[in-house]
């Protein structure tokens, strides 16, 4: 490789690969995702210019989701891809055109290493983690139905408890965009045996264009999925994150149980 490849690489050899997938043998068709896994910088980039607790904070990451993936994972013996950078570096959940894919400003602080950024220099990021985050995706999917499985994509977040000085009463949002029989499924189901205020939609919703990984691999063959949104106070205590977990690991059988598997693929009447 010439020198002048070498240096419009982002990820060096200490970095690691862009995404992890967890679980790879997992046998469920439910395929776990989680794209704000991790609050890691490219050691290139030094950090964005950012502090340790700004990295820390929820605009480096979503705290609590990939624990909360990964006992998913556990539970239902699925597959999980997580992204093992900060979304800052870039948000695996963002195409490659939106503002907030590499964002320059956040809620708590600017992002100097996002400042000015080169076409190049944006390429570099798009071609080194959201291409091979998105494209190991798609390869399992496709795994899935190879596999004779239709897939169930479940994408696992957290957010802040308090944004821009308002605080969220919502603890468990479940969002959803044309179809939303899984997330109607499974907000009746925790809503009806637990204390938590669960919603639709909410504290996001596809207006805010949190559902492009959904969006992007649904394709023209649909299948059942949902974006989950836990506050992340709730998912701080070991206890809490047990209590999620029990709750959702038997909402999201019972919640399936109304699909029928063996028809043929469509979207739900309008």
């Amino acid at each position: 490789m010439s020198s002048a490849a070498q240096d419009s690489r982002l990820l060096g050899a200490s970095d690691g690969p862009a995404f992890e997938i967890v679980n790879p043998g997992g046998a469920s068709p439910i395929l776990l995702v989680c794209e704000h896994a991790a609050n890691r910088v490219p050691e290139r980039l030094a950090n964005l210019g950012l502090k340790p607790g700004q990295l820390a904070s929820h605009v480096g990451w979503d705290p609590g989701a990939l624990a909360l993936a990964e006992r998913l994972s556990s539970a239902f013996d699925a597959q999980l891809s997580a992204a093992r950078f900060s979304r800052l570096v870039y948000d695996c959940n963002r195409p490659p055109d939106a503002p907030s894919a590499m964002p320059h400003d956040t809620e708590v602080c600017a992002v100097p290493g996002n400042m000015d950024l080169t076409h190049a220099e944006r390429q570099a990021r798009v071609a080194e983690i959201y291409l091979p985050f998105h494209a190991a995706l798609a390869d399992l999917i496709v795994r899935k139905r190879a596999d004779g499985k239709r897939p169930i994509v479940v994408t696992v977040h957290s957010f802040t408890p308090i944004f821009r000085g308002e605080r969220r009463d919502v603890e468990i949002g479940f969002l959803h965009g044309r179809d939303g029989r899984l997330a109607g499924a499974l907000r009746d189901f925790c809503a009806g045996r637990s204390a938590y205020d669960v919603r639709l939609n909410q504290p996001y919703g596809p207006t805010d264009g949190v559902l492009h990984t959904i969006e992007k691999h649904l394709g023209d063959s649909p299948f059942p999925y949902v974006m989950i949104e836990v506050r992340n106070d709730l998912l701080a205590p070991e206890r809490g994150l047990a209590d999620v977990v029990n709750l959702l690991s038997n909402a999201l059988p019972e919640a399936l149980s109304g699909f029928n598997f063996n028809e043929t693929t469509r979207w739900p009447e309008a």
